[in-house]
């Protein structure tokens, strides 16, 4: 399963990301309630429809707090210009049996390389 970063989900938005499309068709993206949110707060066009599209897909095994803060301790995550909901992202991937990260923001990226879980739709 791919979870797809807000990040990704923008470019999508405003130019048809052929890869997203593929991976939606072939039911292999989950969603995250934190990129929902992200989303949610922006902007978007056909709002209702889009929204449903992402309610409808399954949800990935969402990091509890402590989850969360036990991999920014244990990877040492911090100083590294993370936000919490990056390293939310990351926990949850890693607790969601063979899913994998997609996004395009760099530190993120770089921090999804390390442990394992980064996707790209050149692989």
């Amino acid at each position: 399963m791919l979870l797809v970063d807000t990040s990704i989900w923008i470019d999508h938005l405003h130019q048809l990301e052929s890869s997203l499309a593929d991976a939606l068709h072939g039911s292999m993206v989950g969603q995250h309630p934190m990129v929902v949110g992200e989303l949610a707060l922006g902007a978007l066009r056909d709002r209702a429809a889009f929204l449903e599209l992402l309610a409808n897909l399954p949800e990935i095994q969402v990091a509890t707090h402590g989850e969360v803060m036990h991999l920014v301790e244990e990877r040492q995550l911090y100083g590294q210009g993370l936000s919490f909901v990056d390293a939310h992202l990351l926990a949850s991937t890693l607790l969601t049996s063979g899913a994998r990260l997609w996004t395009r923001d760099k530190r993120l990226l770089k921090n999804a390389q390390a442990l394992g879980i980064a996707y790209s739709p050149d692989d």
